[in-house]
């Protein structure tokens, strides 16, 4: 029973080479004329034996796989550096195919980092939130006669009045057994106060699983709990917790109980009632598809009831952008949020929503979740319901959103994206003693007839204009710079140049040319004239 481990694990230390029996150094050639004659000789239909058949088409299975990788350079020259764990890390699909040995030496390494890394957080499952509370209410709700006999009345006060911050990890104890440990600190106008929480959670069987907490904190003092999870049926659930807070004020119990059940392939129906400080029984309904998302739910307790519906809507494209409105109304009020949600970059998601009601006022929340840390900004703006606050809160981070996309992140992409093919660019030209931009520079610049308090608006473009070096020339037409790659308008609406350093056959050249206009370089009018 352990010949076919044994095998394998003799292939798995077994080299390419001495497979192919070929020598280190050996060409494509004779790797073609190994693999050929090795091909024919274990070939499974030469052999009528069922025992012989299946060694020979074992044989011929390793030597197919030896040849693939020594036949193509990019892996081999992995297979040389590291072996076949080489070949095994995650991400060698995305690495440039023509590197050098020292390079893909580096990018292993780094992957084995990264690899190690999603390792570990995989173990310790970190997460963490950051809130930071902004009072903007100066902006709108001022009264001037007020602000007239203060020191700088004419500027509004802006300040941060609340803050909370909770962090957790994760330690697998056993198969089943794992430890969590999780703290928060939160402030308020001044005070504040934080908790610290010790969770431990066993998994009973494939159907639940459950877990006891201890707490402790400065407010509400310390805290032990109960929670079970179980699966009822292969579409229901069942979730009970309870809980017993030691206060200043004496022990406060509490239990919650909600049971879930998939209604169809996209919905799902939750019913929960909860006993405590809060009591309240709750009923919701969630329908979540490709393109869209859905949210019913009604209230009743004490002292809040509600009914609350909310829709989002998600586009197909390769940002993952989302809009989404939200209808809250109860006891306390009538509430309206409207926001979008986008992915910007791959482990990043940026959402902005417009909060409003009665007695409520406005409030504008960002949200940037980072992988498993996730950033919130809620600015109050107005304790009324002012159409001025609602409309700043919608565009303006609409138009800060589009300009930094569009100024900085976008240019700023695209030089990186173009970092690689100019070293190779760079490489080229100097091996001929061509092209070489050394620096170029778009935008406005002063010169010695110019205001003094007039100031140089320009951007480095070196990256972007070496990368359109082709066969030592770079040929520009007459259409404005702002529409190449990796350029954007430093200064809009006013006129703007071209300046560029460059080197060709060994000789040092410079030109600035206007933005609408044509450039053909290398030129010999270029050159700068060495000084006698």
């Amino acid at each position: 029973m352990a010949a076919p481990e044994d095998e394998d694990f003799e292939f798995n230390n077994q080299d390419y080479y001495s497979l192919l029996n070929v020598r280190k150094e050996a060409t494509l050639e004779e790797l073609k004329a190994s693999y050929r004659r090795l091909c024919m000789l274990y070939h499974p239909d030469k052999h009528r034996d069922p025992e012989l058949k299946r060694q020979a088409e074992q044989l011929f299975n390793r030597v197919h796989q030896a040849y693939e990788v020594l036949s193509d350079a990019h892996s081999r020259a992995i297979y040389d550096l590291f072996g076949k764990k080489g070949l095994e890390v995650e991400g060698w699909e995305v690495v440039e195919r023509k590197r050098t040995p020292a390079e893909i030496r580096e990018e292993y390494e780094r992957l084995q980092r990264e690899r190690e890394e999603r390792r570990l957080q995989q173990r310790t499952n970190p997460k963490g939130t950051i809130s930071v509370g902004v009072d903007a209410t100066d902006l709108f709700d001022r009264y001037d006669e007020d602000f007239d006999e203060l020191p700088g009345g004419g500027f509004p006060h802006i300040e941060i009045n609340k803050m909370h911050i909770s962090q957790s990890i994760e330690a697998p104890l056993t198969n089943n057994d794992t430890a969590m440990l999780s703290g928060s600190l939160s402030t308020h106008n001044g005070s504040g106060g934080g908790n610290i929480n010790v969770t431990v959670r066993r998994v009973v069987s494939a159907k639940g699983w459950g877990e006891v907490e201890f707490g402790a904190g400065d407010i509400l003092g310390p805290l032990i709990g109960l929670k079970m999870f179980r699966n009822i049926t292969p579409r229901c659930f069942l979730t009970a917790q309870c809980g017993l807070q030691f206060s200043p004020r004496g022990p406060r119990p509490s239990c919650s109980l909600m049971t879930a059940r998939h209604l169809d392939q996209n919905t799902m129906g939750y019913l929960q009632w909860r006993w405590g400080p809060t009591s309240a029984m709750t009923s919701s309904l969630v329908r979540d598809t490709k393109s869209s998302h859905f949210t019913l739910a009604l209230q009743l307790g004490v002292p809040h009831s509600y009914l609350m519906m909310s829709y989002q809507y998600k586009f197909q494209d390769e940002d993952q952008t989302k809009v989404k409105g939200s209808l809250k109304t109860g006891w306390f009020g009538t509430v309206v949020e409207y926001g979008a949600e986008r992915k910007i970059s791959r482990h990043s998601v940026l959402s902005a929503t417009v909060s409003m009601g009665v007695p409520q006022g406005v409030t504008l929340k960002l949200r940037l979740a980072r992988a498993s840390q996730t950033y919130l900004f809620p600015i109050h703006l107005t304790d009324q319901l002012l159409p001025s606050a609602v409309f700043y809160a919608t565009v303006g981070p609409l138009v800060v959103y589009m300009a930094i996309h569009r100024l900085i992140i976008v240019p700023y992409t695209q030089v990186l994206l173009m970092q690689e093919s100019v070293r190779r660019i760079v490489e080229a030209e100097e091996s001929k003693m061509g092209l070489i931009i050394l620096n170029a520079w778009y935008g406005k610049f002063v010169s010695e007839t110019s205001q003094k308090q007039e100031k140089a608006r320009v951007i480095d473009v070196t990256v972007p204009l070496q990368c359109l070096v082709k066969d030592s020339k770079l040929i520009l037409t007459e259409a404005s710079k702002v529409g190449l790659p990796g350029f954007y308008d430093p200064c809009v609406g006013e006129d703007k140049s071209l300046k560029l350093l460059y080197q060709f056959r060994g000789v040092m050249h410079q030109v600035i040319s206007a933005d609408n206009e044509a450039l053909r370089i290398p030129k010999q009018s270029h050159r700068i004239e060495s000084e006698s």
